[in-house]
């Protein structure tokens, strides 16, 4: 082919390419028509958002209802509770991110019940919303299994809030301990605890020795950051239970290297503001941080459908609920049976199943059989600190640096915004390149003070101010 020719061809090619693409952002912006079907998404996390998206330009008005203005990028969270990164880095304001979509429109509100029966949504201020078509979508929350009163003592990690107490807690300890004379109390506000070692807690383990090991090892006069003990607590017999046995051995070795006490076939018994109690042992901490179970959210219980001992919906093939085939459940609320196992409960699955009901509940509105949902596994990632992380990417097992650079890719990719994506790169380069990480700030409420107070008391006295050269140095 002559040089002109494949510059015909070329430019022919190029055109038609950005005609198909200004259709699509036209059909995007395209409004609803009047009398299109009403789909009501509750929740905009991974899987309402991704439903949300997958109705754009399509025949329904589409109305996303979450009780905060932000989708929220969770695997990242414990990023934010180390202070590796900042809030507005990992979340993206949900009506910004819908912005274009003209049959969408997003309410800032709280779902309190579902009734099936009469398709209407009750939120919690007495507000009505009518649907034709409805996809749940709210997630999930911590588990304490049973108590409770654990909960104040040894916070989760779901939500921004979450993150910036657990900041809160992690680096007031050491400033605590900068003003403690008392060794015994001063051990004890170095010693942070993480129950569950699942991929939450291996992160914030491996993130908690990194900080006293580099980022704060320089930060102090009075005490010794990198004398901190970081113990990590599982009950199954590994550490990532859910990972093939090879990759929780990699994870734990690695975990090891860099300092943290590792404690699988550990009970734990008891938690109070002293501690925390390990089949019949006692470990004095002030900072216990809980990664150890979910439970559904509270919402699941109002649709009238079959639930598990989470408290998920166990939903039809089409992700469906029993007796209600106008109404879809997917990510974290749904209990998805497929080749014999639960489908997991983490973003890409979350993702498919929320594209998928969106599917089907176009489907449906337009009086066609719904199709099966069907999880495409391609793996699971879990990082450890520096350089280190484990994970299975298509059928092939990685540790180490390869695993680790997997993990910063597909985590860039999943992110929501460029600006995000740009903010959470550069934060990443700086950290490795300074150990440093720049959102070490302690913020904390009047409520937040009282409740400290009644936990662990008042703080030390100021007797070590001003005292001159360090003394346990």
């Amino acid at each position: 082919m002559r040089k002109r020719e494949c510059v015909w061809v070329a430019s022919v090619a190029a055109a038609v390419v950005a005609a198909a693409w200004r259709a699509r952002v036209a059909a995007r912006r395209s409004p609803a028509p009047a009398g299109a079907p009403r789909v009501v998404i509750v929740g905009a996390g991974f899987a309402g958002l991704a439903a949300a998206r997958a109705l754009a330009g399509r025949p329904v008005h589409v109305l996303v209802v979450d009780r905060r203005n932000h989708h929220l990028f969770q695997p990242l969270l414990y990023q934010v509770a180390t202070a590796a990164l900042s809030p507005g880095d990992i979340a993206a304001p949900i009506r910004h991110v819908l912005r274009a979509q003209r049959n969408t429109e997003v309410i800032l509100g709280d779902v309190a019940r579902v009734d099936a029966g009469a398709r209407t949504l009750h939120l919690a201020d007495g507000t009505r919303v009518p649907y034709d078509l409805l996809v749940v979508a709210t997630g999930a929350t911590h588990s304490y299994f049973g108590r409770a009163d654990w909960a104040p003592l040894a916070p989760g990690l779901k939500t921004l809030e979450d993150a910036l107490e657990i900041r809160r807690r992690i680096f007031t300890a050491f400033e605590r301990a900068e003003r403690e004379a008392d060794p015994a109390a001063r051990r004890a506000l170095l010693t942070f605890v993480v129950v569950g070692a699942g991929p939450t807690g291996v992160e914030l383990a491996g993130a908690l020795a990194e900080i006293a090991r580099y980022t704060l090892s320089a930060d102090f006069r009075h005490i010794s950051p990198e004398s901190a003990r970081v113990v990590l607590l599982e009950l199954a017999p590994r550490v990532l239970p859910a990972y093939p046995e090879r990759l929780s051995g990699a994870a734990r070795r690695q975990l090891e290297r860099i300092g943290v006490e590792v404690r699988t076939g550990a009970q734990v018994t008891g938690i109070d503001a002293a501690g925390v109690d390990v089949a019949g042992e006692r470990i004095e901490s002030r900072t216990v941080l809980w990664g150890a179970g979910v439970a559904a959210s509270p919402l699941a219980g109002s649709l009238g459908a079959p639930l598990d001992r989470s408290g998920r919906v166990e939903v039809r093939p089409d992700l469906s609920i029993p007796g209600h085939p106008e109404v879809f459940v997917a990510g974290d609320l749904a209990r998805f049976v497929q080749d014999g196992a639960a489908v997991p409960g983490v973003a890409p699955a979350a993702i498919q199943a929320g594209r998928h009901a969106a599917r089907n509940a176009l489907r449906r509105a337009r009086g066609r059989r719904t199709l099966r949902f069907r999880y495409r596994d391609r793996g699971a990632l879990a990082t450890i600190g520096r350089a280190a992380a484990v994970g299975r990417v298509r059928g092939l097992e990685l540790t180490g640096l390869a695993a680790w650079l997997a993990w910063l890719g597909v985590h860039i990719a999943f992110l929501i915004g460029f600006r995000n994506r740009v903010a959470v790169l550069l934060g990443w380069a700086w950290s490795y390149a300074t150990f440093d990480r720049g959102a070490r700030l302690i913020t904390e409420t009047a409520e937040q003070r009282r409740v400290e107070a009644q936990l662990h008391g008042p703080a030390p006295p100021d007797a070590r101010v001003g005292e001159g050269a360090p003394a346990s140095r």
